[in-house]
C-alpha cells in the first residue's frame, strides 16, 4: 500500500512516445513480442502496428541490450529526397518506368556497406584498404568471390563516408548511365536539370512506350548480380556467430521522401530484407505503421504478399500485459519520488461491486496500446495531484481530456491515408452507445454525403468506398452498400460490432477480420463507438453516465 505521501503535480509514468520517454528503458517490459524481435532464429522481422503500439520502444531496447551488434538505419540520412528530386527519376516516373530493381540495389548497397563498416570499423581510406586486402587474401582460391569484391572497389572514394554521401554517389552513377545509354542530356539526368529541346524533340519522334521500354531495359541491367555475389561473401566470410548483427529500420512513417514514391521505396525495402534473409548471423528488423503496410502493393511488382505476411510480427497487447507495463512504470517513477508504490493498483481506488475494477475501466477505454494506457494514467495523476492516491472522480474527470486527445491522435494517424477522416468521425457525435443497424446506416449515409461538400478533402477515397451506393443497380445488399465504409471505421478502431442482442461488442483488437465476411456482418445487430471516444463524441448510455 502507498504511504501518506501525496502525488506530486509533476508525477507521470513517462512520455507517450519512445524517443521522448525518460522511462522507456528503465521501465521496459520484455514481453513475448520483444522476444520475437530479439530472437536470432525467429524469421519474423517486419514489426507492424498502430501508432503507440510500442514498435519504436522495442527497437530502442534492442539497441540498449545489444549495443555492439545493432546498426540503425534512419531514412532521413539516406538522401532520398535528393534522389526523388532528380529530374531523371521524375522523368522515368512520368514514363511509368518501374524503378524497383534500382531501389532494391540501392537498399542492398546501403545495408551491405553499413554492415562492413560496422564489422571492421571502416572509417578512412586506410582502414578500407586493410579490410579489402585481408578479405582478398582469404578469397585467393575463390575467384568468383574475389570478382564480387570489385563492386566495393568501384566506390572506393566514398566507402567510408556518411551514408547519404554514398547513396548520392551510387545514384549519380545510375543517372549518368541513363543519360549516356538512354540519350538524355546531362542536364536532364542531373539534379534540378530541365529537359532540353532535344529531349523534348525525342519525345515527339519516339513514342513514350518505346522510350519506356528502352529505359526499363537500362534499369533492369542494374548491378544486382554483383550485389548478390557480395551477399554470398557477407554470409560466408564476413558475418559469423561471434559477429551476429542486427539492423533496425524505423521512422518510415515520417515525411522523409516524396509521397508518390514512398510506397515504392518501402515495398522494395521489404523485398530486400526478404532476399537478405539468406545471410546467416544477420537479422534486419523493419518497423512500420499498420496503415502504411496496408497500402503497399506487393503484387504490382510481382512480389508474393503471403511471403511477407509470414514474416510479420503484429504488435498486439492484452489487458494483463498493459497492466504490467503500468506496474513497472509506477515502480520506477515512484523510486524517484516520495511515493511508496510497487504497482499501479497501489495508487488507484479499491475495486468494488458498484464501480468495478478501476484499472479494467481504464484499459477498456484504450485500443490496447501502451501509449493509450500511459496517456490515461498520466491524465489521472494530473487530476489527482496533491492527493494520496487517484480517486474514481479523478478517473472520470481525466477521461474527457484523455478522450479528446485520443480523438485528435486518431485523426493524425489516419489523415495521411484518409484526408478528411476527422469529418467522418464527427458524424458519430452524439451517437447512442448502442446503435441498431438502421441507426448506423443513417450515420454512414451522412458520411457518404460529405462528398457533396466542396471543402471535404476525402472525395477520392470516399468515392471508392461508396461506389455501390452511387451505382445504377438497385439490387445491392446492405453488405455491398455499407461494408466498405464500415470496414474502415472498424479498422481504425472507432466502431465495433455485436453479433446478437446481448453479445459484448468486438473491436479490431479482438478480431481484425470480423467485418470482412458478409455472413458475420449480416448477423451483427448492434454497433458501438469505442469507449475511448465516448467523452470526446458525447456518446452516453441512458441512465448510466458514469460507466459508459
Amino acid at each position: 500500500m502507498a504511504t501518506k505521501a501525496r502525488i506530486g503535480a509533476g508525477f507521470t509514468l513517462g512520455g507517450e512516445q519512445a524517443e521522448a520517454d525518460p522511462l522507456s528503458e528503465g521501465a521496459f517490459v520484455e514481453s513475448g513480442l520483444y522476444s520475437v524481435i530479439a530472437n536470432r532464429q525467429d524469421p519474423r522481422c517486419f514489426v507492424i502496428g498502430r501508432t503507440g503500439s510500442g514498435k519504436s520502444a522495442a527497437l530502442q531496447h534492442l539497441e540498449e541490450v545489444e549495443a555492439d551488434r545493432v546498426i540503425r538505419i534512419s531514412p532521413e540520412d539516406l538522401s532520398l529526397p535528393y534522389i526523388t528530386d532528380l529530374q531523371v527519376i521524375r522523368f522515368m516516373d512520368s514514363l511509368n518506368v518501374k524503378l524497383d530493381l534500382f531501389w532494391i540495389a540501392l537498399w542492398k548497397h546501403v545495408l551491405l556497406v553499413e554492415i562492413i563498416r560496422h564489422r571492421y570499423g571502416v572509417n578512412s581510406p586506410e582502414t578500407k584498404q586493410r579490410f579489402m586486402a585481408t578479405l582478398r587474401d582469404r578469397l585467393i582460391r575463390q575467384p568468383g568471390k574475389q570478382a564480387a569484391l570489385d563492386y566495393l572497389e568501384e566506390f572506393e572514394g566514398k566507402f567510408w563516408c556518411d551514408t547519404d554521401e554514398r547513396v548520392r554517389e551510387i545514384t549519380d552513377r545510375f543517372t549518368e548511365r541513363l543519360g549516356f545509354e538512354g540519350g538524355l542530356s546531362a542536364a536532364a539526368a542531373g539534379f534540378g536539370g530541365k529537359l532540353s529541346s532535344s529531349d523534348v524533340t525525342e519525345q515527339t519522334t519516339e513514342s513514350r512506350a518505346e522510350m519506356a521500354d528502352r529505359y526499363q531495359r537500362i534499369v533492369n541491367e542494374t548491378q544486382l548480380a554483383k550485389l548478390n555475389q557480395m551477399l554470398a561473401v557477407l554470409n560466408d566470410e564476413i558475418l559469423d556467430e561471434a559477429n551476429f548483427t542486427y539492423i533496425v529500420v524505423d521512422d518510415l512513417d515520417r515525411d522523409w521522401v516524396d509521397e508518390r514514391l514512398s510506397n515504392d521505396l518501402i515495398r522494395c525495402l521489404f523485398r530486400t530484407v526478404l532476399d537478405m534473409q539468406r545471410v546467416s548471423n544477420l537479422k534486419i528488423v523493419v518497423a512500420l505503421r499498420s496503415n502504411i503496410f496496408q497500402e503497399l502493393d506487393f503484387g504490382a511488382s510481382g512480389g508474393q504478399e503471403e511471403k511477407f505476411r509470414a514474416l510479420i510480427l503484429e504488435m498486439r497487447w492484452t489487458e494483463p500485459l498493459l497492466e504490467e507495463i503500468l506496474n513497472e512504470r509506477v515502480r520506477v517513477a515512484a523510486a524517484n519520488s516520495s511515493l511508496d508504490a510497487r504497482a499501479f493498483r497501489d495508487l488507484t481506488p479499491q475495486p468494488n461491486n458498484t464501480r468495478g475494477n478501476p484499472i479494467h475501466y481504464m484499459l477498456q477505454r484504450t485500443l490496447l496500446r501502451p501509449r493509450d494506457a500511459i496517456a490515461y494514467a498520466n491524465q489521472c495523476f494530473a487530476a489527482a495531484a496533491g492527493k494520496h492516491r487517484i480517486a474514481w472522480e479523478d478517473i472520470h474527470s481525466a477521461e474527457r481530456q484523455y478522450s479528446a486527445n485520443r480523438l485528435l491522435a486518431l485523426r493524425d494517424e489516419w489523415k495521411p491515408t484518409y484526408p478528411g477522416i476527422d469529418e467522418v468521425v464527427m458524424k458519430f457525435k452524439g451517437a447512442p452507445a448502442r446503435m441498431s443497424k438502421i441507426e448506423l446506416q443513417t450515420r454512414l449515409d451522412d458520411c457518404m454525403l460529405l462528398m457533396t461538400s466542396p471543402e471535404f478533402s476525402g472525395v477520392r477515397w470516399m468515392t471508392e468506398l461508396s461506389r455501390a451506393m452511387w451505382g445504377s443497380s438497385a439490387e445491392h445488399s446492405w453488405f455491398e452498400l455499407y461494408q466498405p465504409l464500415l470496414a474502415l471505421l472498424y479498422r481504425i478502431g472507432l466502431v465495433g460490432c455485436a453479433v446478437g442482442t446481448s453479445a459484448a461488442p468486438l473491436f479490431v483488437g479482438d478480431d481484425p477480420l470480423l467485418v470482412d465476411a458478409q455472413s458475420t456482418v449480416d448477423r451483427c445487430e448492434y454497433f458501438h463507438v469505442h469507449r475511448m471516444f465516448h467523452k470526446a463524441l458525447d456518446v452516453t448510455r441512458a441512465g448510466d453516465r458514469q460507466t459508459t
